[in-house]
Order: structure tokens, then sequence, then C-alpha cells
């Protein structure tokens, strides 16, 4: 059981100067959580003061007292992906240095800034003190290390070569990483000017329509249906506004409630994978992540069989997670995977299923996979280029369409008001 002892360090160095307060959590050697405050000029002089004493900090904020709204929510705290990389690309450096592996996780704890993790590596390390291999203490923390990450540890463990299996494992990690952020970005133009379509209509809607709506009323002024349909658009936004947006947000739940289920999922990518441009180019996404997670497994020393059925629960679609299983099945039956993949040429295009058989008739899978990986990867990224090519000329068309319309239908009344004063 986890002991908790309350303590209070005072910096005597300090004596003189101005000191602060800070609370502090940390673990002594021995695994038992301490917490309490701590007196010092700085956040580094109680730091050290607290490393002095042998505890390893997992969280220190100074003790006054914050608005509620300046606190960290740890409810809300995560770590992000690209920490989760930079920590294994870490420890396959420091563990090729052969560095004691329990030193290892505390000197990473020593050295990450966000306490969440911190605290995971800190309880990994215990585990690994304590007697339990690597993969298994991973394991305990699924959020953060998938069966991919776990079971590459573990076949590193097994054939006794960990050192090289990491590297991989921070290889593959940092391109997919790379590729994910390539992605999204891509995304962010777009996103940001459909963001100012919505903000100038509900503006225009809000504070410039209903004004020009009072102004035709006073003028008795004959109005152009372009004027009805904005005016009447302006109307159901202020006055049912809140209806509007409770129905969307209803919608959106029940939707997210249905995606989370099996056969929500499944009907999702099923679909998907039909509709016209959108297919082609999630279909080369998820073949670049099967080859790509298949080949790293394989590399890593895991069994054909095992390395699909891995890939099956990573690959981020039902389709082609069937797919995978049926082809480690086939696998152990002693077929060949390419043999398995040509069944399904609707969703494995024959240049991969080729690629494919020549690997296995060289012995060469992974890196024939690998090989795929590069081609679509390259594929993807000009489609990409291509899509926002094409998207900004058209998003910049929607938007002066949508300001057109709305300025129309403010100035055909204003012209017509003109008119009638000549």
């Amino acid at each position: 059981m986890t002991q908790i002892l309350f303590a209070t360090f005072v910096c005597h160095s300090c004596i003189g100067v101005a000191s602060m307060k800070f609370n502090y959590q940390a673990r002594t050697k021995e695994g038992s959580l301490q917490s309490g405050t701590v007196d010092a000029s700085t956040r580094e002089a109680a730091l050290a003061l607290l490393e002095k004493y042998g505890v390893y900090v997992t969280s220190l904020e100074r003790a006054e007292a914050i608005p509620i709204f300046f606190r960290k929510v740890k409810l809300f705290q995560r770590i992000p992906s690209s920490e989760i990389v930079s920590f294994s690309r870490q420890l396959a450096i420091m563990f090729r240095s052969r560095i004691p592996i329990v030193e290892i996780f505390y000197t990473l704890a020593k050295q990450t800034r966000n306490s969440l993790l911190k605290e995971k590596i800190i309880e990994i390390a215990e585990d690994v003190e304590g007697g339990v291999p690597l993969s298994t203490a991973l394991s305990k923390h699924p959020k953060l290390f998938n069966a991919f990450y776990v079971s590459m540890v573990k076949s590193g463990e097994v054939s006794g070569e960990l050192s090289e299996v990491l590297n991989y494992l921070a290889d593959h990690l940092e391109r997919d990483s790379e590729f994910r952020s390539k992605v999204t970005g891509a995304m962010i133009y777009p996103a940001m000017v459909l963001l100012v379509v919505v903000a100038v209509i509900v503006v225009m809607a809000i504070f410039v329509i209903p004004k020009l709506g009072e102004m035709i009323k006073e003028m008795g002024v004959q109005v152009p249906w372009i004027t009805k349909v904005v005016l009447g658009f302006s109307d159901f936004l202020r006055k049912r506004a809140i209806f509007f947006v409770l129905a969307i947000a209803i919608f959106i739940f029940i939707l997210f409630r249905y995606l989370k289920t099996e056969s929500g999922k499944k009907t999702v990518d099923r679909i998907s994978l039909k509709i016209p441009i959108l297919s082609g180019f999630l279909q080369k996404l998820y073949l670049t992540r099967f080859a790509e997670n298949l080949a790293t497994l394989i590399s890593g020393g895991l069994p054909i069989a095992r390395a699909l059925e891995i890939t099956a629960d990573i690959v981020g679609n039902s389709v082609y997670k069937s797919v995978l299983l049926e082809t480690k099945e086939g696998v152990r039956r002693g077929e060949p995977i390419s043999a398995i993949l040509e069944k399904y040429p609707e969703v494995i295009p024959p240049l991969f299923t080729q690629m494919t058989l020549v690997g296995e008739k060289a012995g060469q899978v992974s890196p024939a996979l690998m090989n795929i990986v590069g081609f679509y990867k390259r594929d993807v990224e000009r489609t990409l280029d291509n899509f926002v090519s094409f998207l900004e000329p058209l998003l910049i068309i929607f938007l002066g369409g949508v300001v057109a319309l709305l300025v129309g239908a403010v100035l055909l009344p204003i012209y017509q008001i003109g008119l009638g004063t000549f």
C-alpha cells in the first residue's frame, strides 16, 4: 500500500531572501508517495532542495492562492503523442548507451515537464525495479502504449535485441507522427476559411440584416426575393437560434454515440471507402498504415501471424481489420500473405499484392512493405497538395459568393429606394 507523508522543508540558504512556498508531490527511492510544502526563493531552488533529499519530484506548484480559472484542471490534462515520440527516442538512445534501465526511467522522469507523463514514467520505473518485465510494465498504461508498442518491446526482450527494437520503434513513431502532422496541417487552411464564412454569415444575419428589414418596412418598398430569403433566415437565426443549436448538438451527440458502437463504426468505415475521390485517399492512408506497422513489427522480430493480428487492431478501419484477420488465419494454415490479399481487389490494389508477393519470394517481406509505404506516402502527400491547391480558390469563390449574396440582399432594396426618390 502506498504510504503518504506530509513534510515541510526549509531552504536555510535562502534566509534573508524573500522565500515562497511550493506544494510538491514526490516519490522516494522506495516508491512511497510523499507530499508537502517547501520554502525556497525560486522554483529551481525548490527542485534542487528536494532532489538533495533524494526524492523524485512529480509535481511542484507555487502555494499562493491562484484564481480557479488559472489553475490546471487535471481532468483535462493529457499527454500529446509528440511527447510519447520524444520519450521513445530518448529511451532508445539511452538504452543503446547501456545505462541501467531503472536509471533511464528515473532520468527521463526528471527531464519530463508533463506531470502526468512524469508520474506514469515513475510508475513504470518502480515496476521494472520490482522485477516486472518492461513490456508488462508498459502494458499497464494502454492509453499511452498500445498493443503495437508493447508487442515490439516484448519481441526485443525475447530476442535479446531490445536496443535495436527500441530504435525501430522510435523511427516508426517519428515517421508516423510526421505523416499525421502533414495530413492535419493540410486541413487547417480549409477549416479556417469555413470558420470565416460562418462568422460572416452569423454577424451579418444578427447585426446588419435586421436593421435593413426595419428600414425597408418604414420605406414601404417592394422587397426582392433574395432579400426576403435573407430576412427570413436572419429572423429564424435570431428568434430560434437556441433551438437550432440545440438540435445540432443533439444530432452530433447521437451520431457520436452511434459511431462508438461496433455496428456504427463498421457502417461508416464501409461507406467511407465508397465515396468518390475521398475513398481513393482513405485507401492509400490505410494501406500506408497497414504496410508500415506490419513491416515494423516483422523487423522487430515478431512472428508474421502475430504481427498481422496487432496490425489489425491499429489499422483504424474495420474493413481492413477483417482482411488482416483473415490473412492471419491463412498464414497460420501455411498460405502466403499475397494469396489472401488478392481476394480483395476492391480494397487491396494489385500493386500492393504484387509487391508483397515479390517480398515473399525473396524472403524480404519487411523491405518490400516499406517500399510500398514510401510509394503511398508520396502519393498521399501529392494528393493532399493537389487537394489544397484546388480547394483554396474554391473556398475563396464560395466565401466571395456568400458575401456577394448578403451584400446584394442589402443593396437591392436601397437601390430601389434610391430610384423611388427620382
